[in-house]
């Protein structure tokens, strides 16, 4: 699975606080994530989160 840095992921279950939607930190063999609702960031190990992922919203850089 493609992630990278500043996406936001759409997880299947949500944070205690009640969102959903997680910032990538830190990729590699663990992932490092913000929760957008209250900020509280987490060290997830990869195939853990990746199996708890629905959605990735990347937004597109530009080159100009």
């Amino acid at each position: 699975m493609d992630i990278r840095l500043n996406d936001i992921l759409l997880m299947k279950k949500a944070h205690p606080c009640g969102e959903k939607q997680w910032l990538v930190l830190r990729t590699g063999a663990d992932f490092r994530l913000r929760c957008l609702g209250c900020g509280h960031e987490i060290m997830v190990p990869r195939f853990k989160a990746e199996k708890n992922i629905r959605n990735v919203i990347r937004k597109e850089t530009s080159t100009d």
